[in-house]
């Protein structure tokens, strides 16, 4: 296992940070159409002795998830992507198939451990909400179905994973969060451990894989090690974090402050033999840190990253043991 961790924002300061807590792999948001911008990126986290190893998030695919890339545009921008991830060498592209929205939250200030801020969604509290908004009635109106996604995903997949085939490139998908069956009028289909099933065997390819994102899975209320070990090989990326709730109401936690076994479920990865990269997530919000972006700042990182290195040398010993 290697630990990875996305930098917000990605500056020299985190770069050092992250290098001096033994991160080796950084994931960036979707760098654009340029490949010297990737590269240019890709130098500076080299200057640290680390490796840009996943592109995640922000990707032109909002067409190919709603069936409208009539011009093919989305299609050719992420074959491009594609292309300069091999001539960059970086191996992991993570996506998400959630049509309309990314991950949501109705409460970005709610209080853990010692008073820090994690996240928190309440889907009572954004039905209400999005009753209110005017925008988000109009985002509501356009609907989709549960199988006109899974069409589109498999016309998603036919045209992009022979690429990545081409170029020895795996792709990798992120459960929808929340898992719920529909938000905001449309359906969500990634919401369920059958449902990745589903995908394994829509396109079975080496190529085509998971994300597993603990806190997602966790919401969707299965039990997280014996799921780890359910899904198996087909695992090739983590989002090491864990809530306390459900799909329809729950909120972020420590790491090591959720009703999850962390134990077990990182012994749960030595066991399927995952050799792959792994990042915090999101993370909760340290005293000082207040106007940061929610999940997403520095301090709770650096406890995080500790807490994930012990768990991986001590899952280490106890496997070379066995």
């Amino acid at each position: 296992m290697r630990l990875a961790s996305v930098l917000t924002p990605l500056d020299e300061h985190h770069l050092k940070l992250a290098a001096q807590c033994g991160v080796e792999e950084i994931t960036v948001r979707y760098p654009g159409a340029r490949l010297e911008d990737m590269l240019r990126t890709k130098a500076q986290i080299e200057r640290h002795g680390m490796k840009l190893g996943i592109i995640e998030g922000y990707l032109p695919i909002e067409k190919l998830k709603l069936g409208r890339d009539d011009d093919g545009s989305d299609t050719a921008a992420m074959k491009l992507l594609l292309q300069h991830m091999s001539e960059a060498e970086v191996p992991l592209l993570c996506y998400n198939f959630m049509a309309g929205t990314d991950w949501v939250r109705t409460k970005l200030h709610a209080k853990e451990r010692g008073g820090a801020l994690v996240t928190a969604f309440d889907l009572k509290e954004a039905e209400k909400a999005m009753s209110l908004s005017a925008t988000a009635n109009q985002i509501s109106n356009e609907t989709i179905t549960a199988e006109a996604l899974w069409t589109n995903l498999e016309r998603m997949l036919t045209e992009l994973l022979p690429v990545a085939e081409k170029y020895g490139l795996t792709m990798v998908m992120h459960p929808d969060d929340p898992p719920l069956a529909e938000f905001a009028g449309k359906a969500r289909i990634m919401n369920s451990v059958e449902n990745f099933e589903r995908l394994i065997r829509l396109a079975p390819s080496r190529h085509n894989a998971i994300c597993f994102c603990q806190g997602t899975f966790a919401a969707m209320g299965v039990d997280i090690p014996a799921t780890i070990r359910r899904l198996g090989p087909h695992i090739r990326y983590v989002h090491f974090r864990d809530v306390r709730g459900n799909a329809e109401a729950f909120a972020e936690t420590f790491h090591d402050n959720g009703p999850t076994d962390m134990v077990a479920a990182m012994h749960a990865y030595r066991d399927i033999g995952f050799t792959g990269p792994m990042r915090p997530d999101h993370v909760p919000q340290l005293d000082g840190e207040e106007d940061g972006e929610p999940g997403y700042t520095m301090m709770g990182r650096l406890f995080a990253y500790g807490y994930m290195r012990g768990l991986m040398e001590a899952s280490l010993k106890i496997h070379r043991i066995k």
